[in-house]
């Protein structure tokens, strides 16, 4: 069997679909769909099935697709066997993270992987959804990602997805300096009830987080904007048009505003770093990958 092919099907399962698959592989569609019709031949019963106007993998096609990420993997671990050898593996190796995190890690490491020498870290800022998180995976070799604490795991972990935790950062509640809370110690959600709350979209983590405040207070919250951009929150929220949850690192930079922690409920993220097994495998990749849990180490454990 081809391994592009194979590629091309695990991209297919990944992405949920052909057009999608063919944009992280720089394909045509229709170059997509010959891969799928050759391993198909070459397999001898369907690997996909038409859904509605999509396309998604049979049990055929899910087996197949597992057994390419053995493969790849099998190939990365060959050629790291050989690369331990080198006295300064060298290439390229690619990293996004989402705003905030960009922010907290990229600075110290970027300068930790250039005092290694031979590595080009060629990095990049992703605010995706919590959900899309695992499939910049095809197309990025390392993602670090953010999920509320205490929410399910990332689909496929451990199978098709290798996860390397490196910190959990505590959310806090952000309020203009001359707010009512603004000289408590903590809060607790039941002081939080009436509050106009600033918010980020639906489907990102502190999302999660905040309706977990709100059912801890007994009250739904009263989101009067819904803003991704910390920065702009700050402004917001220094300006008295409402309270928001903002991360303890790098939140909390605008002088109008105070960041109070909350108590009586888990309110935090957790900083993974993603990637595929194969791409886990090469050298140069797990040499970023020390330096990356090195650098978060700086800032909290991952517990």
């Amino acid at each position: 069997m081809d391994l592009k092919a194979l590629e091309t099907l695990r991209a297919v399962r990944t992405q949920g679909g052909v057009s999608a698959a063919a944009a992280v592989l720089h394909l045509t569609p229709s170059a997509v769909s010959q891969q799928l019709s050759g391993l198909t031949r070459d397999a001898g019963v369907p690997l996909t099935e038409r859904i509605g106007r999509g396309l998604r993998l049979t049990a055929a096609g899910e087996a197949l697709a597992d057994a390419a990420v053995d493969v790849a993997v099998a190939l990365e671990r060959a050629r790291a066997a050989c690369a331990v050898f080198l006295d300064r593996p060298e290439g390229t190796v690619t990293l996004s993270a989402f705003q905030s995190g960009a922010k907290l890690l990229l600075p110290g490491l970027i300068g930790r992987v250039r005092a290694l020498g031979g590595i080009d870290l060629e990095c990049s800022d992703e605010d995706v959804a919590q959900d899309e998180f695992p499939g910049l995976t095809d197309r990025v070799d390392v993602v670090v990602a953010h999920r509320p604490e205490g929410g399910a795991g990332w689909p496929g972990e451990g199978s098709r997805l290798t996860v390397v935790p490196l910190l959990r950062e505590p959310l806090d509640l952000a309020v203009a300096a001359d707010h009512p809370l603004a000289d408590r110690d903590a809060v607790r959600p039941a002081d939080l009830v009436g509050e106009e709350w600033i918010a980020v979209r639906q489907g990102f983590p502190v999302a999660a987080v905040l309706d977990a405040v709100a059912a801890a207070s007994g009250s739904p919250p009263r989101i009067t904007q819904r803003i991704n951009d910390f920065s702009v929150v700050e402004a917001l929220v220094a300006a008295g048009h409402g309270v928001s949850l903002l991360p303890r690192h790098t939140g909390g930079t605008h002088p109008g505003v105070r960041l109070l922690p909350v108590r009586g409920v888990r309110a935090g993220r957790r900083v993974e770093a993603l990637l595929r097994p194969d791409v886990a495998e090469r050298v140069v990749v797990r040499r970023v990958l020390d330096e990356l849990v090195a650098e978060a180490g700086r800032f909290g454990s991952p517990e």
